[in-house]
C-alpha cells in the first residue's frame, strides 16, 4: 500500500511539473538587450559550436522535494531554452541538483538543444564508475555530453576511465575543473601532460587570476573553457547595489549589472561558455540575455574593468 501511495504520489507530481512547463512554453518571456540569434562559441576539440551562456545548478537546483522551488525551477528552465540554451552543469557535490535537474528535464520542452555536463566527485576508479552511473540515471541521459572531473580529485585515476568511457561513447567530451586559485598550479601542470576537451574554472571581473597563465594554455592546447562562479557568488553585486550603469554600456547592448558582468567575461575570447546559477526567473532572462547582442572588445573590457574598480 505504502509503494502504490509514492507511485501515485510521483505520478502526480510529475503530471503537475508537465502541466507547468507547458504553461511556461506557452508564457511570454521578455527578452532583454537586443534580438537575433544567440552568439556561439566552437569547442576547439571537434569545432561544434555551444551558445556562450550556459547555467549551473549549485546551491540552485538543491531544492529536494519542496515543489514550489520546482516549479519555479521549471520556468527557469524553460526560460533558458526558449532562448537557445544547451549546457547545464552539476554535480554529485550539489546535493539533489542532478535529480532534480534530471526531472525537470523531462517534463520541459528543449527541443533537443540539451548539453548536459557532470562531475565524477569521489576517490577510487570502482567508486567512479558508479558515482558517474548514478550521475546519468538522474539526469536522464543515456549518453553525457561532458563528464568532468572535479577540483581535480583523484584525476590520475579517473583519467583512464573518462576515456574509455568516451571511445565507447558512453560520453562526449572529457574535462577537468577547479574553482579554487591555489589549484591553479596542479590544473596546469595537468593540463600540459593530459588531453582533455574541457577546462572549468572561476573567472570574473574581480578574479582575473586565470588571464596570464590557464586562458593562454587552453587556447594553445585547444581546450574549451567554461567559466564558474561570474559574479564572485554575489560579491560583485554587493558593490554596485543602486549604483546606475555607466550610459557608455548600451555601446554593448547592456541593460543590466548581470549583463554587464557576463558580457565582460565573454568578451574574453578564450571564453567558450560561462555557466552563471539562479533559481529566479527574471535573473535567468537577464542571464541568458548577455549571450545577445554586442560585445566588448579588448579596449572596452579595459574600461569595464577600470570604471569597476573606481566604485
Amino acid at each position: 500500500m505504502t509503494e502504490l501511495y509514492f507511485d501515485i504520489t510521483r505520478r502526480y507530481f510529475l503530471a503537475a511539473l508537465g502541466m507547468m512547463a507547458a504553461y511556461f512554453s506557452l508564457a511570454p518571456h521578455r527578452l532583454l538587450g537586443a534580438g537575433g540569434s544567440p552568439i556561439r562559441r566552437p569547442i576547439p576539440s571537434t569545432g561544434e559550436q555551444l551558445p556562450v551562456i550556459g547555467m549551473g545548478t549549485s546551491q540552485t537546483f538543491d531544492v529536494g522535494d519542496d515543489t514550489v522551488a520546482k516549479s519555479r525551477l521549471a520556468e527557469v528552465l524553460q526560460i533558458f531554452f526558449d532562448h537557445g540554451g544547451a549546457l547545464i552543469d552539476s554535480s554529485p557535490m550539489y546535493g539533489s541538483a542532478e535529480a532534480v535537474a534530471g526531472q525537470l528535464l523531462s517534463v520541459t520542452r528543449n527541443t533537443g538543444a540539451l548539453f548536459a555536463a557532470t562531475k565524477v566527485w569521489t576517490d577510487g576508479q570502482a567508486a567512479g564508475v558508479r558515482q558517474m552511473e548514478h550521475s546519468m540515471q538522474r539526469m536522464g541521459v543515456p549518453v553525457m555530453d561532458l563528464m568532468q572531473i572535479h577540483n581535480l580529485r583523484d584525476w590520475q585515476v579517473h583519467l583512464p576511465t573518462l576515456r574509455q568511457w568516451k571511445q565507447a561513447r558512453k560520453l562526449r567530451y572529457i574535462g577537468i575543473t577547479t574553482s579554487h586559485g591555489r589549484d591553479h598550479g596542479e590544473l596546469e601542470r595537468v593540463l600540459r601532460s593530459e588531453t582533455f576537451d574541457f577546462v572549468q574554472f572561476s573567472y570574473n571581473i574581480e578574479d582575473r587570476s586565470v588571464e596570464d597563465r590557464l586562458f593562454p594554455l587552453a587556447a594553445d592546447r585547444g581546450i574549451a573553457t567554461l567559466i564558474n562562479r561570474p559574479f564572485q557568488r554575489g560579491s560583485l553585486f554587493r558593490k554596485v547595489r543602486k549604483l546606475p550603469l555607466p550610459d557608455w554600456s548600451a555601446d554593448i547592448d547592456c541593460q543590466s549589472w548581470g549583463q554587464f558582468f557576463l558580457k565582460w567575461i565573454v568578451g574574453h575570447p578564450a571564453v567558450t561558455c560561462v555557466i552563471p546559477a539562479t533559481s529566479k526567473p527574471r535573473h535567468m532572462e537577464d542571464n541568458i540575455a548577455a549571450g545577445f547582442g554586442r560585445l566588448p572588445d579588448a579596449k572596452m573590457r579595459r574600461r569595464m574593468q577600470q570604471y569597476f574598480a573606481s566604485l
